[in-house]
């Protein structure tokens, strides 16, 4: 049975691992790791288990959408991982699900991600070029989407959206 909870202290080099080993390189496990140094406070860390063992991890951080001289504060997606061996059975799925269930009760109006359509879809995620909003970066307009959680708080936002320094600085 799989459990998700919030990471730990003592979750730290495994979450590493997780990524590492899920992404085939180290560049995710680095940015995981800046994030929690500089904003740890401001993060959404969960993990996947299985007999104690941890399978899979998400992470959400602050993400700004820029509007006319102001900002409007939500969570970016990313990373999202599951150890190769564990990948195909809904552990990331319910990883993204959970995750989406915390940040609503928090009163998060958005969350970014950039990814893969077909999958990001089924969680209500839609391009975000239909709020008006895109990235920062040069990205395929299908790959870069929203999940507004908060519609009264989002009505007429557009702009320029924003992830935490530490994903630029790894591109």
């Amino acid at each position: 049975m799989i459990m998700i909870r919030e990471e730990q202290p003592d979750d730290i080099n495994a979450i590493r691992e997780v990524n590492i080993l899920a992404f085939g390189q180290i560049q995710e496990a680095n940015i995981v790791d800046k994030l929690r140094k500089n904003c740890k406070d401001d993060l959404l860390s969960l993990v996947a288990l299985t007999d104690n063992k941890i399978i899979g991890h998400i992470l959400f951080s602050p993400s700004m959408i820029e509007i006319a001289g102001r900002t409007i504060q939500g969570m970016g997606l990313a990373p999202m991982a599951v150890l190769p061996e564990y990948q195909g059975q809904g552990i990331g799925s319910e990883l993204v699900r959970t995750g989406i269930a915390t940040l609503k009760q928090t009163g998060c109006p958005f969350i970014i991600v950039l990814g893969h359509a077909e999958y990001y879809t089924r969680f209500g995620f839609e391009p975000a070029s239909r709020y008006g909003i895109r990235s920062e970066w040069e990205v395929p307009n299908n790959a870069f989407m929203i999940l507004v959680l908060n519609e009264p708080g989002m009505k007429g936002i557009s702009g320029v959206a924003r992830y935490r320094p530490e994903f630029a600085e790894a591109m």
